[in-house]
């Protein structure tokens, strides 16, 4: 007899075959990367408004950290979602998801790093 999988992983992950513990771990790895690199975007928004003093002017430093901190709160979700589309997707046999995180990852590195190179030069 198999064993019981919990309430809460029946709730998450509904059927399907239990996949190659291999593989459960390196999705698990990848979900740790893409929350490493979100709390590197909060924790730079947060320095940006706590030590960037008189070096942005105060209404676009607050503007660029709530939107560095945004970006992080978007890819912590992101993760999460990611994580679990990629086990229903290896736990059903289907390909696995697009990765819809990079381009946002760089999209937002892309605006931080411009909207911080416009306020230096101005």
């Amino acid at each position: 007899m198999a064993p019981s999988r919990s309430r809460l992983s029946e709730a998450l992950l509904p059927g399907g075959e239990e996949p190659d513990p291999r593989f459960t771990l390196a999705n698990e790895r990848t979900f740790l990367a893409w929350i490493r690199t979100a709390l590197a975007f909060i924790a730079g928004g947060i320095a940006l408004e706590a030590f960037a003093g008189t070096a942005i002017a105060d209404p676009w430093r607050t503007v660029l950290s709530l939107f560095t901190v945004l970006v992080g709160l978007l890819l912590s979700v992101g993760a999460t979602v990611r994580w679990l589309r990629v086990e229903a997707s290896m736990r059903h046999g289907r390909p696995l998801p697009l990765p819809l995180l990079a381009p946002l990852l760089g999209l937002g590195g892309a605006v931080a790093a411009a909207a911080v190179v416009a306020v230096i030069i101005t």
